[in-house]
Parts: C-alpha cells; sequence; structure tokens
C-alpha cells in the first residue's frame, strides 16, 4: 500500500472533491503510478485529520472519474483512465439551475443556493457498503439470478430480511409471509391504496399531507378529503364525523413524524384512531417511512393488525436510491395487495432487493440508520440554535422543521425572500388537502444540504429573512 498523502494547499471547494483533484493531479504527474494500492479510508482520514466520510466520497468521486477502482477484500487502486470515460449519468441530474422536484427551479448561480425542499438523506457509509456487496454479489456466481423476475409479493428470502427490518427498526410484529416488497414507500402507498379503493371512492387524510399522497389521488382518481390535525396529529372527533359523512374506504396518515409538521401522534391518540377505523369499517394505510426515529412510537398496525396495511420503506433510513418498500398486509388482504403489485409493477427488482437484504442480515443497514439517526439530531440541534426558538415545531429528531411564520410575515413572501437569499423551502400550501386554507407556515427540510456547513448557511438565510419586516410588507399596497 502506498503512503500518498495529498497535497491540499491552495484548493478550494468541498474537501471530498479537493481530495479527489489532488488524486486526479497526483495520477497525471505519474506520482502516483497506474496499479497503486491506495490507503484505506480510515488511514488517510488519520493523515488528513478528516472524517472516514469525507474520504469514502472523496474516493466515490474519484471512481466516478474513472480514476480508480476497488476491488473486494483487497483495496483500492489506481486505474488506467478511459480513452473516452463514459459520461456520469448524474453529471446534470442535481445541477444548481436543474429542476426541482415540482418543478421549482433553484437559483443563486455558481451552485451555491441550498435545496431544502426535498427530505433525501444520503450516508457516507452507504457509498462504501453498495461497493462492497456489489462486488460480493459479482464474485457469488449467482448475478444471472438477478436478471430474472421475481414473484409477485418478492423473493421469500428477501420477504423474510424485511420483516427481520421491520421488528428490529420499526417495531412491527410480523412474517415473512405478511411482507410483500414494493419500489419504495411511494409505491408501497400506491400499491395500498389500488388494493382498497377504486378511482372516485374517498379517501380521508390529515388537512396537511405528504405530497406524494396528493399527486398519487389526483392521478388515480381518489377523492382525497382534509381531516383536522392539532399538536397531537390526526383529531378524532373529527376523523369520526368524517367516517359518518363521507363512508371513505380508507384512512392514509403518517403518525410518527407526520409530514409536513413533524408531529409524533401519542399512544393513546392512535388507540382512538383504530378504534374509530374499526366501528366503520374504514382500513388504515399506515406510512411509517420515518418511524426509525422514534423507538418508543409503536406503529398503529400494532394495535390493529387486522386492518391496517402498514407501508415503510428504506428510503429516510438507509437509502433514497435503492427504491426498496414493504407493505405488511393481513391475511384477508395478502392476495388484493399481491394483485396490485401484479398490476402497478409486476415485481420489485431482485437485485435492489438483494443488497437491502444483504445489509439487513449483515449489520450494514443498522450501521446506517445509527449514524442517519446521529446526523439527523445533530441537524435538528443546529436548527434550534440558529432560528428563533417560537418558530419552530416538530419533533427534535424530525429530519425536517415546521417553520411558523411570525406576523406579518405572509408564506408566499417569505419563500420568495428566502430564494432571493438563495435558500429553497416548502410552503404549507404544497401540503394543503383540496381547498383546506394553508397555515403561514414552511418546511425546512434538514437532510438535504450535503454537509452541516451547507445546512447551517441555509438556516442562517432563513434566520435572516425572519429579521426582515421590510420585505415581509412587499406585498401590501
Amino acid at each position: 500500500m502506498t503512503n500518498w498523502t495529498p497535497d491540499l494547499a491552495g484548493r478550494t471547494g468541498p474537501l471530498y472533491r479537493v481530495i479527489a483533484d489532488a488524486l486526479a493531479d497526483d495520477i497525471a504527474s505519474e506520482a502516483l503510478p497506474i496499479g497503486a494500492r491506495l490507503p484505506t479510508h480510515r488511514d488517510l482520514a488519520f493523515r488528513l485529520g478528516v472524517t472516514v466520510g469525507t474520504v469514502t466520497r472523496a474516493y466515490a468521486e474519484a471512481e466516478k472519474r474513472g480514476l480508480i477502482g476497488g476491488e473486494v477484500g483487497r483495496g483500492t487502486f489506481v486505474q488506467s483512465p478511459r480513452a473516452n470515460p463514459l459520461p456520469s449519468p448524474f453529471a446534470s441530474a442535481f445541477a444548481p439551475s436543474a429542476p426541482l422536484p415540482g418543478g421549482v427551479v433553484m437559483g443563486g448561480g455558481g451552485g451555491s443556493s441550498v435545496n431544502m425542499t426535498t427530505l433525501r438523506p444520503e450516508h457516507a457509509l452507504a457509498v462504501q457498503a453498495l461497493a462492497n456487496t456489489l462486488g460480493a454479489i459479482g464474485a457469488s456466481g449467482q448475478t444471472a439470478a438477478f436478471l430474472g423476475y421475481a414473484p409477485h409479493a418478492g423473493l421469500p428470502a428477501h420477504r423474510e430480511a424485511g420483516a427481520a427490518w421491520l421488528e428490529r427498526q420499526h417495531r412491527v410484529q410480523t412474517t415473512a409471509d405478511a411482507v410483500l416488497l414494493a419500489t419504495g414507500a411511494q409505491n408501497a402507498m400506491a400499491v395500498a391504496l389500488c388494493a382498497v379503493a377504486r378511482p372516485g371512492d374517498i379517501v380521508v387524510t390529515e388537512r396537511l399531507t405528504n405530497i406524494g399522497a396528493k399527486t398519487l389521488a389526483a392521478n388515480q382518481g381518489y377523492h382525497l378529503e382534509g381531516v383536522a390535525i392539532d399538536e397531537h396529529g390526526l383529531v378524532p372527533d373529527a376523523f369520526d364525523s368524517a367516517c359518518r359523512r363521507l363512508g371513505p374506504k380508507a384512512l392514509y396518515l403518517v403518525p410518527t413524524m407526520h409530514n409536513p409538521t413533524a408531529v409524533v401522534m401519542p399512544q393513546e391518540r392512535r388507540i382512538e384512531i383504530a378504534a374509530i377505523a374499526r366501528r366503520y369499517g374504514v382500513i388504515i394505510i399506515e406510512d411509517d417511512v420515518f418511524g426509525f426515529m422514534v423507538p418508543d412510537a409503536l406503529p398503529i398496525q400494532t394495535i390493529a393488525p387486522d386492518i391496517t396495511l402498514y407501508v415503510t420503506s428504506l428510503s429516510k433510513s438507509v437509502s433514497a436510491g435503492l427504491r426498496v418498500g414493504y407493505v405488511v398486509a393481513p391475511p384477508e388482504l395478502r392476495s388484493r395487495v399481491e394483485a396490485a403489485i401484479r398490476a402497478l409493477q409486476y415485481s420489485a427488482p431482485t437485485l435492489t432487493a438483494e443488497v437491502a437484504s444483504r445489509w439487513i442480515q449483515e449489520g450494514a443497514a443498522d450501521r446506517i440508520v445509527e449514524a442517519q439517526r446521529a446526523e439527523d439530531l445533530a441537524r435538528q440541534r443546529l436548527a434550534r440554535s440558529i432560528l428563533p426558538t417560537e418558530t419552530v415545531y416538530g419533533h427534535p429528531s424530525a429530519q425536517h422543521i415546521w417553520l411558523v411564520l411570525p406576523e406579518p410575515w405572509r408564506r408566499e413572501d417569505f419563500i420568495a425572500e428566502t430564494r432571493r437569499r438563495g435558500v429553497v423551502v416548502t410552503g404549507a400550501d404544497a401540503f394543503a388537502v383540496g381547498r383546506t386554507s394553508a397555515p403561514h407556515a414552511v418546511r425546512v427540510g434538514l437532510c438535504m444540504p450535503g454537509s452541516r456547513d451547507e445546512a447551517a448557511r441555509g438556516l442562517r438565510a432563513i434566520a435572516d429573512s425572519l429579521e426582515a419586516p421590510v420585505s415581509a410588507m412587499l406585498s401590501i399596497v
């Protein structure tokens, strides 16, 4: 192994890119010959006084450029540059000027804008885990098996791993037979709704709800009705009234880390909501993508497993790009869920499901989750140290905060002001169901910025915006 230590003096930009640039220069000057074995992530991190995650991102960037390659069990080596390097499919996907989800275009130029609209965590540990796992799969002699169709509900081994994961990280008591694989939580939600509702049927939800549920209902023709919420989530009396008046087929809700308010519904209220749903014959679709963050919150599925379709994924806890989701269905609904999977996607991709299952079985997924929890908590503390206390709402370990705007701010003016300062956030109106009046509040995603420094820059711009009453009054004539 070479004793290579890059010279970073005079270089600017994100630290991981600076290291990758130094590596490229040393290869070009032949200071690092082809075939040289690079220091381990931990060793180089110690020499440079940086985190292991920074080195992992640097090596991943260098590998993307075709400069180095990893061999499972042997290390990372300098490789011959390609005569015509393959362009990265991600080179412009998230460029500052590229449209963000929902059609938002980042401004600010020069990559200076901070996107705080999306909840898309990605921990550096997942990068190395993926390289290791793909290498192990390639060396297994079983790669052909991942090129065929899987059973609609998923391979038995993948369902088994899913059941173990849900019990370990989400406190769901289930069996492999009850777990069906989906392609992420959005697909799991679509499958669950397709299994119990038809176009034109009424589905009730919180009056502020996940944007994905709104777009799905509009696309599939479900009639989405918003129900009142308070500081504890869905209001039981309002839900009871909606059941009596509307006769809904299903209730879709996010009881743990509600999206967008980051509220965690108390256990007593979960029991009450389940009892009302049972009384009126309403199927509960419980979205628990954030459940891993609150170890003492028991899913509604554990209270009423016979009337609950439980959906979750690894997107918020392990990796957004794996697109591995799970649906837990009671026996009487499993055939309908499986039929919906067949209609909507035929089956989940076996390769990503295999990666996820190996991570679950080998403990890599748990390590990533622990790191993600620590990062989420650190960014929450950062947000609460920068923003005025009276404006910040939601659980202190959530991946986002609900920012309630003080007078005289109006939601649309505040969004315009933060955009002017190079930060993009999501207004409450994006989450409002139907013609429900939206509060003057915004959701601020804490996990999308690539570093805590970038998150802090965005949060300081938001804090500065809150202190700009002149801008708040601009729309008044």
